[in-house]
């Protein structure tokens, strides 16, 4: 029962790395005190040409990049016990 128990509080903290995931690409976020909504940055830059926008969406993606290689290790380490 213990390791059934384990198995969806781990599974769950999956989940919430994914829905941290998601939301950063999708709504808007809190990084280091400043939100941040890559949307909206998209079209100042792209279509505005607001170079500041820029900054911000490097500093995004650098975010999910970090997001993506921890769901990474998750499924690897998940997959390596099933």
């Amino acid at each position: 029962m213990k390791y059934i128990q384990k198995n969806k509080q781990k599974n769950m903290e999956y989940q919430d790395k994914y829905d941290a995931l998601v939301k950063l690409l999708t709504e808007e976020v809190e990084i280091d005190g400043k939100k941040y909504n890559l949307k909206d940055d998209f079209d100042k830059f792209f279509v505005k040409g607001n170079k500041t926008a820029g900054t911000r969406i490097r500093k995004m993606m650098q975010e999910v990049k970090k997001m993506s290689q921890e769901v990474r290790t998750d499924v690897q380490d998940y997959k390596s016990k099933i």
